[in-house]
């Protein structure tokens, strides 16, 4: 059996990137012997290129590069510098996505900004090891929290974000201080922890606790400290009991059921993204598989009964059900990719892979605007227009503000959190595996950089592809000399069956659903390609839609745009969407029966390196038969789903005339149809 060594980074350098030592090599005793998992690279090793590259550089001009400069609460006077300004969550939050961009583009402007609140966070550690921005007490006192005075501290919460900030860098840099301020502050957690447990404060803290144990557990396979262990089952003794939920099904179906006060946090839907890797969690600690079933049944039911089309689940901010209407709060997307990220290292899983691309590559591009200076707080998947409005959300604030485009609409907490979704994509496009080679799991453009083999080479490996618009992924290996190592590739649960070529002749074909294993030895220049081709097909969805795929996207309805620029007095500037052109449509009952044979798939423009996910760029089309359906309309700003029969066919007046439709890419829309009723 293999022996797992979660996220180990000893041994490797700051210029080269390296992750390729096994457990018993460096010495870290691994905390469960569990088979088939991967090693998460250090922040850097992966190097974005295409259209990746360009929706990263877009986030270093926009907020993500800039949100000190633009938001208040960040701007003044900030609690992380030292001030008396934001000393909760939202600095951690934009963090924990603008340090690993830094790392990602070489900014040497950005580094330099971000290592002000990580040098202010480790210079001004307590003795007792407490950390973090200075307390009310400590101003009025002049005293240092210390252990005997813990009570005078403040929420856990904002230091489990600070934590994975901090964790990142040190991937990226080897900053042995990092390594210090963990082991202090963990040892003065678990000597506090029965005086001033993790709900002191705010229940915030007791539903994330994984975030705390996840850090705990990634210092112990360095330090090797068997304290850390007993703390991270403190941590998890005093938080929420996810895993337990998960696996039992009373709980997803409450969820879906009630949506009143009782025990709200247990399916606020930020909270649910986080908790999705609980059960990885506790796997890694205990090595009972228990915790893995409890993952494969909570995140079926969640999908089962939350889930949209655009492979995210309905949190506004309730857990709400998988009608179309239903949205979804932006930072229970960027969280639930971080989650299926770490599930992926410790189950190896295909289906989580899949999931996260689904995600990554339609939930999440429509959400904020071209510039990255504006998000929408709620999405929703049958969206046909954006406006101020109460919807079917189950937090519709008073001032309406749910729904629209701006930089502070909605509460403020996805404006800082946002910012982890492209940049902890990229960093989780490669792993290392057990035995010393790397894993492609999930594929878009980029150069990865690490050392493989018994022999340590180093190696280089440009993945040159458009996906996931096109089907063809091309590996060019960069060696100064032949080494043998695992090369592994996911072949995508949607594709029926992959070619994989070697220096252009056939090596192998693979059915879809599946990791393979290329074990060679690699040559200078050898090139891999691997072809997935994408069939067009047809998915089912709440009150019995349809939804068009191919590949890894999702397709949605073309509509015009019509963009308003408005102001709210305490919100400040934002913008409504409305819709032009008809989408009150009905696909014909063939696209389901034979939609390969039914649909024109066109590639109408390449996908260049300036790249963006909007209509203008949608290089690809799909054009079908449709009907419309007249009695479909807006009732309180969203579309309700027409209701069908058992066969699934709307049963209301359809116009007769048969239509061609557009559609693009979901994540290309900011209004659409994704989920379609079936006419004859």
């Amino acid at each position: 059996m293999k022996q797992l060594m979660v996220k180990c980074i000893y041994g490797c350098t700051l210029s080269f990137f390296v992750l390729m030592v096994s457990a018993q090599s460096n010495g870290t005793k691994p905390l469960a012997p569990v088979a088939d998992k991967y090693i998460e690279l250090p922040v850097g090793a992966i190097k974005p290129k295409g259209w990746l590259l360009h929706q990263l550089q877009i986030m270093n001009n926009g907020t993500t590069g800039h949100l000190d400069e633009v938001h208040d609460k960040i701007k003044i006077d900030n609690g992380w510098l030292g001030g008396k300004g934001d000393a909760w969550e939202e600095t951690p939050y934009w963090l924990d996505g603008a340090v690993p961009l830094a790392y990602l583009l070489d900014d040497e402007r950005l580094k330099t900004k971000m290592l002000q609140y990580i040098n202010w966070t480790i210079e001004n550690q307590r003795p007792s090891g407490y950390f973090g921005p200075v307390t009310k007490w400590e101003r009025e006192t002049g005293n240092k929290i210390s252990v005997n005075d813990c009570d005078k501290g403040e929420d856990w919460w904002p230091k489990m974000v600070m934590l994975k900030v901090l964790q990142q860098y040190y991937t990226a840099t080897n900053d042995m201080r990092v390594i210090k301020l963990m082991s202090l502050y963990f040892n003065y957690q678990r000597q506090t922890l029965a005086a001033c447990n993790i709900g002191k404060w705010t229940e915030w803290a007791t539903s994330r606790g994984t975030d705390n144990e996840m850090i705990i557990q990634w210092l112990y396979n360095i330090t090797k400290d068997r304290n850390l262990l007993t703390l991270a089952e403190q941590v998890h003794q005093q938080s929420f009991a996810w895993s337990e939920w998960l696996g039992n099904r009373d709980w997803v179906i409450n969820a879906a059921t009630y949506q009143n006060g009782d025990r709200w946090m247990t399916r606020h839907g930020v909270n649910v993204a986080m908790a999705l890797k609980d059960p990885s969690v506790q796997y890694q600690r205990s090595g009972d598989t228990k915790y893995i079933k409890a993952l494969q049944t909570g995140f079926n039911d969640l999908m089962t009964l939350h889930g949209l089309p655009m492979g995210i689940f309905s949190a506004d901010e309730d857990l709400h059900g998988n009608d179309p209407t239903q949205g979804t709060e932006l930072c229970a997307t960027v969280e639930a990719m971080f989650s299926l990220e770490h599930i992926i290292a410790v189950t190896g899983d295909h289906r989580y892979m899949d999931a996260l691309e689904r995600m990554a590559f339609n939930a999440l591009p429509p959400q904020t605007t071209d510039d990255y200076n504006n998000k929408q707080y709620f999405q929703i998947a049958n969206q046909v227009n954006i406006k101020r409005g109460v919807f079917n959300f189950s937090l519709p604030f008073n001032r309406e503000m749910n729904n629209v485009l701006g930089m502070r609409s909605g509460y403020t907490c996805c404006l800082a959190n946002m910012h982890q979704g492209w940049t902890k994509f990229t960093t989780h496009l490669w792993y290392a595996t057990p035995a010393n080679g790397l894993a492609a799991l999930h594929y878009s453009p980029n150069t990865v950089k690490a050392k493989v083999g018994a022999s340590k080479t180093e190696v280089t490996i440009d993945e040159e592809t458009n996906y996931p618009f096109s089907d063809n992924i091309q590996f060019t290996m960069h060696t100064k000399q032949a080494v043998q190592f695992p090369f592994v590739l996911r072949i995508p649960g949607w594709c029926n069956e992959s070619i994989i070529t070697l220096n252009g002749e056939p090596l192998r074909k693979e059915k879809g659903g599946q990791v393979i294993t290329i074990n060679r030895l690699w040559k200078n220049g050898d090139k891999i390609v691997l072809q997935l081709p994408m069939t067009v097909t047809t998915s089912n969805w709440g009150k019995n839609s349809r939804a068009i795929e191919r590949g890894p996207l999702v397709y949605a309805l073309k509509l015009g745009e019509r963009w308003e620029k408005q102001k709210e007095e305490v919100e400040g500037d934002y913008f409504n969407i409305f819709s032009e052109g008809d989408w009150n449509y009905g696909i014909v009952e063939q696209i389901v029966k034979d939609p390969a044979a039914n649909v024109d798939v066109t590639e109408v423009k390449p996908v260049s390196g300036n790249f963006i996910w909007n209509l203008v760029n949608a290089p690809v089309e799909i054009k079908l038969n449709a009907k419309k359906i007249p009695d479909w309309k807006i009732v309180n700003d969203v579309a309700p789903q027409p209701v069908t029969a058992r066969d699934g066919l709307y049963m209301g007046k359809v116009n007769p005339q048969v239509e061609k439709i557009t559609l693009v890419p979901f994540g290309c829309t900011k209004v659409r149809i994704v989920a379609f009723p079936v006419v004859k």
